[in-house]
């Protein structure tokens, strides 16, 4: 791995098997400029395409697996099967097939990573409130096809729970599907707005699937402005990675 991007790159603490390989990046270590510095991987946010294409292209080199599959996310509860032939909208794949890599994009929303205890699936979720309430994260785990006890789930950045402020319609959505995600709503200074923990809720989700190995979710991506893009704090900016693929 080069050495500039091993230094740039978060490594998920999770107990995978040694046949998963799986990264997050950070916004350190790429070739954009002003407010995509440096490391941009979204083509759809106003960057230099041909900055981002040497982003990627340095990102898929560096890693050294063959093939990346990305997605035209769209804040949906579509997981599909990952397939490097075309950009499918979806906001969710997951793959059997070694140096094959589920990929998210996010600045904000949440990445979820997920792999089974055996190391034969592996999958990558975009979790963004909507995502989220609508169960992006349950049909994941439904397209794999092993017991979801079987599976272990890694959060990846995201906004914290100190900077996630809601309206009531948000909470309102996730209490409508599950009156316990009212323990992931604090009030927040402003009137008749809340502050929400989406590692919480994306817990509290993965639980009522079967998924109970789950692991992460202790960054800011808005807090933490020198290493992670953040949407919220500034929307013109770009877009990290993570990734998950097997070896063969």
């Amino acid at each position: 791995m080069d050495n500039l991007l091993q230094e740039t790159i978060i490594k998920p603490n999770w107990p995978a098997p040694a046949n998963v390989c799986s990264y997050a990046t950070t916004r350190l270590g790429g070739v954009s400029k002003n407010d995509y510095d440096s490391f941009n991987l979204g083509l759809h946010v106003g960057d230099d395409e041909q900055l981002v294409l040497e982003n990627r292209q340095r990102l898929q080199t560096t890693l050294g697996y063959k093939s990346i599959a990305w997605l035209e996310q769209v804040h949906s509860a579509i997981a599909t099967k990952a397939d490097i032939d075309q950009v499918l909208q979806a906001d969710a794949s997951w793959t059997d097939q070694s140096e094959l890599a589920c990929v998210v994009m996010t600045a904000d929303c949440l990445p979820v990573l997920f792999c089974d205890m055996s190391g034969q699936y592996v999958a990558a979720a975009h979790a963004g409130w909507r995502g989220l309430v609508n169960g992006i994260l349950e049909e994941t785990v439904n397209q794999l096809p092993v017991e979801p006890n079987q599976l272990m789930a890694w959060l990846g950045p995201a906004i914290g729970p100190n900077k996630f402020e809601v309206g009531a319609e948000v909470k309102q959505a996730f209490l409508d599907k599950d009156s316990e995600a009212a323990l992931a709503f604090r009030a927040s200074s402003t009137h008749n707005k809340y502050l929400a923990d989406i590692y919480q809720l994306a817990r509290l989700r993965l639980r009522k699937a079967g998924v109970t190995a789950v692991y992460g979710g202790d960054f800011c991506t808005v807090s933490d402005k020198e290493i992670f893009f953040s949407y919220r704090r500034q929307a013109m900016t770009g877009r990290m990675a993570s990734l998950i693929w097997l070896l063969p």
